[in-house]
């Protein structure tokens, strides 16, 4: 049965540990393969804008063989303006577009596949909150948030170097005001620190998702 009880810290290590001696050891094989999980599982990729929550959500779905939903993709329109304008976006706006994540995620599990992953900002607990209730609506779903944290500096100079996105840099800044850092008692958070190289954040944050799945089978 799967468990946050031992995990220690939200960050745990600061890198994937090797294959011996580690929890990878622990993985039951079939074939080479992991065993299946009791559940299936919704792996958000969380953190403001800049993270780099779409690359590192990109990987692990090629790596886990699951489907990956783009969450800016199913902005409304009104909300894609205000982002563009360097407006915020009011709780209001998010509501209706947090539901409908939720609802896409459920819809790729229906379909059978075993995990989906998502991507969606989730600064506040609420926000967070939203996605949870699928867990509530469905005992057999298990929802996880892999929160990417770095500085401000960090991700304002990612944001501006980009091209043609319509999320501005002032963004950053108002995302960063608006950030509700998950806390010690939300046990289905893993967090990964960014400021490690492209590659490492990829194997770590592909190291603790396999770590969760591990302990599930």
């Amino acid at each position: 049965m799967l468990s946050y009880e031992e995990r220690p810290s939200m960050y745990g290590s600061s890198a994937p540990t090797s294959r011996s001696g580690s929890a990878m050891d622990s993985m039951k094989q079939i074939n080479g393969a992991l065993s299946p999980s009791h559940h299936r599982h919704i792996w958000i990729i969380t953190g403001p804008a800049g993270c780099g929550k779409s690359t590192v959500a990109q990987y692990l779905a090629e790596n886990l063989s699951i489907p990956f939903i783009e969450g800016d993709e199913f902005h409304p329109a009104a909300n894609i303006k205000k982002m563009a304008a360097g407006t915020p976006l009011t709780d209001a706006d998010r509501w209706d577009w947090l539901v409908l994540l939720r609802q896409k995620a459920m819809e790729r599990l229906s379909s059978g596949s075993t995990g989906v992953i998502l991507t969606c900002s989730a600064l506040k607990r609420k926000y967070r909150d939203v996605i949870r209730i699928a867990s509530y609506n469905d005992h057999d779903v298990l929802v996880h948030f892999v929160y990417l944290r770095a500085d401000e500096e960090v991700l304002l100079a990612r944001v501006k170097a980009r091209q043609g996105h319509y999320m501005k840099d002032s963004m950053v800044k108002s995302q960063f005001k608006s950030l509700e850092e998950p806390a010690d008692e939300e046990r289905d958070v893993l967090g990964v620190d960014v400021s490690h190289s492209l590659t490492e954040v990829q194997k770590i944050a592909l190291s603790r998702v396999q770590k969760v799945l591990a302990d599930d089978s």
